[in-house]
């Protein structure tokens, strides 16, 4: 009775202190999220995936309750992206353009980092792992789980001082690292002059090219094309047309996200073509999957694994009912 009593305890404890790191790890991944929002910091880092490495210039200022990113490429194209509340303006040196996109909703130019909350806890476990180092910092090492194949995962290491992520990995779910940002140097100082945010490129002669914002209401926007199934927690988050290059018409966009991952279906009037590519394809961290519907070519893109664009592409159409779960509710 003793040793059966002993175990329970035992079993107990090691329950609590699971959950307990449980919570510290939401707690962590919470003040990254506040950081990354607040603080000033200016950082070198280095852009991994597809056997590629980019690096890039990070400028992050908080004034007045504003906030302006800039964010410059190293590697020689030139490229600055300047980020605002109402803004995202991409200047292409290399070819010229300068595309500008209204932002119904903010967002780190440092890719998806997750900002864990109730919502997602049916399709992530989230996980403190052994502590690090980096630059010379300690770090707390968090892990964001899927519980399902249908998304990828995270791992980060959280400086302990500012709370701001060093390196960051995207991983399939075989823990197989899809693509890693790691930071060479960073400073956090109090304040930044604004002049640390403004472009340095001579926009002298190039083309501006105005894109409308997606709508975050689809009962405002005309187009009937829906996703009749997806994978559990994925919903409609923003509805609009999209001018791409190469299109002579605007291409109706849908956006499906679980408040993580992100899926983006790009529905485009073309009847099939003898040269045109419907099938799985990877580019860079993300995987696109095309199929031609009723005189429309359907594309689905994601950095997410390739059975959730497949799953999406198959079931957008038009006239579609709302969208329901690919599967049953969970047990």
């Amino acid at each position: 009775m003793r040793a059966r009593l002993a175990t329970g305890f035992l079993l107990l404890l090691s329950l609590s202190v699971a959950w307990a790191d449980d919570d510290d790890a939401r707690a962590w991944l919470d003040r990254m999220s506040r950081a990354l929002a607040t603080r000033n910091y200016d950082g070198t880092f280095f852009h991994l995936r597809n056997g590629k490495v980019e690096t890039l210039r990070i400028v992050h200022r908080v004034a007045d309750g504003k906030v302006v990113e800039r964010l410059v490429s190293l590697d020689g194209s030139g490229r600055e992206i300047i980020r605002n509340d109402q803004e995202l303006t991409c200047y292409l040196p290399d070819q010229r353009r300068v595309l500008v996109e209204s932002r119904p909703e903010g967002g780190s130019l440092l890719a998806a980092l997750p900002t864990f909350d109730a919502s997602l806890a049916d399709h992530y476990q989230v996980i403190k792992l052994a502590p690090g180092r980096l630059l010379g910092r300690s770090t707390q090492v968090i892990a964001v789980n899927p519980r399902d194949a249908f998304r990828f995962g995270y791992r980060l290491w959280i400086d302990e001082g500012t709370a701001l992520p060093l390196k960051t990995q995207l991983c399939d779910e075989k823990g197989n690292v899809v693509e890693q940002i790691l930071f060479a140097n960073i400073v956090v100082p109090d304040s930044l002059p604004e002049s640390a945010v403004e472009p340095r490129v001579n926009t002298e002669g190039m083309q501006w090219v105005r894109q409308p914002a997606p709508s975050t209401s689809g009962a405002t926007f005309a187009s009937n094309w829906r996703a009749s199934k997806v994978p559990p927690g994925f919903r409609l988050t923003a509805t609009g047309t999209q001018l791409l290059e190469g299109s002579t018409s605007p291409v109706t966009h849908l956006v499906y996200s679980d408040g993580l991952a992100s899926v983006s279906v790009f529905i485009e009037n073309r009847p099939a073509q003898p040269d045109q590519f419907n099938g799985l394809a990877k580019v860079g961290s993300a995987f696109t999957f095309s199929t031609t519907t009723q005189g429309h070519q359907v594309t689905a893109v994601g950095e997410v694994p390739p059975q959730t664009v497949q799953l999406i592409a198959h079931s957008t159409q038009p006239d579609s009912p709302p969208p329901a779960p690919a599967f049953g509710p969970k047990p």
